[in-house]
């Protein structure tokens, strides 16, 4: 069977994962039944009714019926999921330790949980408790062990190349992303498009498959599709099946050029000596430090030679400032009287060990 790609199935998600290939998506991104056990309406201080979840979808006669639920879809997404997939889970605390539980019981392995903090969040209209201004994502691999997607490098970027922690602060869905249906909310658990964004972001690769087995109003697949990621969507409510469709339509898809984000982990290591194995340096050529006029002469074992300082260009690099130091970006070489960072050769080398492999 060839995958579905690009769709939203039609159908319960336990019985249309069951259907699909297994080993076959790299990314899930489940948004499932809070179970909230909503006992009575919602009203604010004006008596106005509050707009909650109070679907029938969201309801189960007793915790044991949730954990049932949960295992068997976990069970199933877990077989369509490549070895090297990985899986994020949303809830609150209503439920989310319950997954958390089975997902380990599964054999799933978490790597994070990340707390997902609102910065416009529905307060509690009763105050008879802390307003609930917080989601929590679980992060979890298939096989623990296993190599498997993190774009640590582009979540580092999309931080202000500060590494990106596990707390996320993002605002709900509001104004015009929250999609509407002759005036209400199309979807009542509708997520914010930046949180499924660095989701995405982080644990894919263009033209990977992301599947949403919740698939509501369609965020997983409009952020799929714009950031040139595959999608499939599962939903057994028509009515959102056709907002999300009419929302994903609608859709640019990146251009290729801007999703090509390689990570330096995945990139050939280039050792400073193969420069000069394959001429593109020589012995005794001097490269100038970065910071002030200090130069250094290459040796013929690939060190370099600063004054009385001898070692590798990180090493001679760290002495010289007093600090960590990447060297291909602190040293640079000479070439027609105008200096170049060092790093440039080693990606000339990099293109020519892809030419020749």
């Amino acid at each position: 069977m060839t995958l579905p790609l690009n769709r939203i199935l039609q159908g319960d998600c336990i019985d249309v994962l069951n259907s699909l290939p297994e080993n076959s998506v790299d990314l899930i991104f489940a948004d499932p039944p809070y179970n909230l056990q909503l006992q009575n309406d919602l009203f604010r201080p004006d008596l106005s009714k509050v707009d909650a979840v109070n679907n029938g979808w969201d309801k189960f006669s007793s915790f044991a019926a949730y954990d049932s639920f949960t295992m068997d879809w976990l069970r199933a997404a877990r077989r369509v999921l490549k070895d090297t997939g990985t899986i994020w889970v949303i809830g609150s605390y209503h439920n989310i330790y319950r997954v958390g539980a089975v997902m380990q019981d599964l054999g799933y392995w978490i790597l994070n949980d990340v707390v997902w903090l609102k910065t416009n969040p529905m307060p509690n209209f009763r105050g008879v408790r802390f307003t609930n201004a917080h989601e929590i994502l679980l992060w979890a691999q298939k096989e623990q062990g296993a190599k498997y997607t993190f774009n640590h490098k582009a979540m580092k970027a999309l931080n202000d190349d500060l590494q990106m922690r596990s707390d996320w602060v993002i605002p709900l869905a509001t104004g015009k992303e929250r999609l509407k249906t002759n005036g209400t909310k199309a979807h009542p658990t509708q997520k914010p498009e930046a949180l499924l964004y660095r989701v995405i972001l982080s644990s894919t690769n263009p033209n990977d498959v992301v599947l949403d087995p919740f698939f509501g109003s369609g965020t997983t697949g409009a952020i799929a599709k714009k950031l040139g990621r595959n999608f499939i969507g599962i939903e057994r409510d028509k009515k959102y099946i056709k907002v999300a469709q009419k929302r994903i339509a609608a859709i640019t898809s990146a251009p290729a050029e801007a999703l090509d984000l390689p990570e330096k982990r995945n990139q050939a290591r280039v050792p400073f000596g193969a420069l000069l194995e394959n001429g593109m340096l020589k012995a005794g050529q001097k490269l100038t430090y970065a910071k002030g006029k200090r130069e250094a002469i290459i040796l013929a074992n690939g060190h370099l030679k600063c004054g009385n300082i001898i070692g590798s260009i990180h090493t001679v690099a760290r002495e010289l400032s007093n600090a960590p130091a990447n060297g291909w970006e602190m040293w640079f070489y000479s070439e027609r009287g105008k200096l170049k960072p060092i790093n440039d050769l080693r990606e000339k080398y990099r293109k020519k060990l892809k030419v020749t492999g």
